[in-house]
């Protein structure tokens, strides 16, 4: 990234330009990760209108930066490593398996996350990409329980792996060696063209908000969710009321309103 694409991309967080004293501090860190929730959707409206996901550091960019859209984990967290390396950060991709029902493991390479370390040393699990998950970043080597506004965390040993477990309940595996983004491509094509992946069944936009809630569009029924718990929801009506929940609440713009592709569940 040149100098010009970090500012935009900053500018699209809602963050001021960095100062090179700054630095790539645990602090700036857990800015910048709180603000991505805040302002870059977890959504797979790609997936459903018909447009290609490119796991490339410049697709990646001119989507969350310049179309102002967001995306499914390998390109929320794969942009965001992106701009934490390019601001001094270490960034290490890892891949993890997602728990499903019965305790089964999703398929190699399920998800990404980012192993990122600061300039003081410190080493954190940082991940904008699993929708409802923390929202600050977790303390990578800690294995007790990690307060957030998102529940309790903890990482857990698994073997050679980590768990990744929020109130109690194993959310993902995470393995700790290094990968790198074309890794991930096989899993981002299951993901979005099998039957079986709950992306292609589904219709999901959601973000964190400002009070520490949580606003979900899935289909035509909006969520609002509060710091509290407490959540409304309704249906929405026509296609124009729709397309403004997109643009007033997530800032997406969209010429048509987005229906699943495949609306059959598929089990085995």
């Amino acid at each position: 990234m040149n100098s010009a694409q970090v500012d935009a991309y900053l500018h699209r967080l809602g963050a001021e330009p960095l100062k090179p004293a700054a630095g790539a501090t645990a602090d700036v860190l857990r800015e910048l990760h709180l603000r991505h929730l805040r302002a870059v959707p977890f959504e797979n409206l790609s997936i459903h209108l018909g447009e290609e996901i490119v796991l490339e550091e410049e697709r990646l960019l001119d989507k969350v930066v310049g179309a102002r859209r967001g995306g499914f984990c390998y390109e929320l967290n794969g942009a965001f490593g992106t701009l934490l390396g390019a601001l001094g950060f270490e960034v290490t991709l890892l891949a993890a398996r997602v728990h499903g029902d019965g305790g089964r493991l999703g398929i190699p390479y399920d998800h990404l996350a980012l192993r990122v370390r600061a300039s003081d040393g410190s080493e954190w699990l940082a991940d904008v990409g699993f929708g409802a998950h923390s929202h600050y970043p977790l303390a990578f080597g800690e294995r007790g329980e990690q307060k957030d506004p998102g529940g309790s965390f903890r990482i857990v040993e698994a073997g050679p792996d980590l768990d990744v477990v929020v109130n109690d309940r194993p959310q993902y595996r995470l393995e700790v060696r290094p990968r790198e983004l074309g890794d991930f491509v096989a899993g981002a094509w299951w993901h979005s063209t099998s039957p079986a992946s709950h992306f292609v069944q589904s219709l999901v936009c959601s973000r964190v908000t400002e009070d520490g809630g949580r606003i979900t569009l899935s289909g035509r029924t909006f969520k609002v969710t509060g710091a509290d718990g407490a959540r409304q929801e309704r249906e929405l009506g026509s296609d124009e009321e729709v397309l403004g929940v997109y643009r007033e609440r997530f800032g997406i713009e969209l010429g048509c309103v987005p229906t699943v592709r495949n609306p059959l569940a598929v089990t085995d």
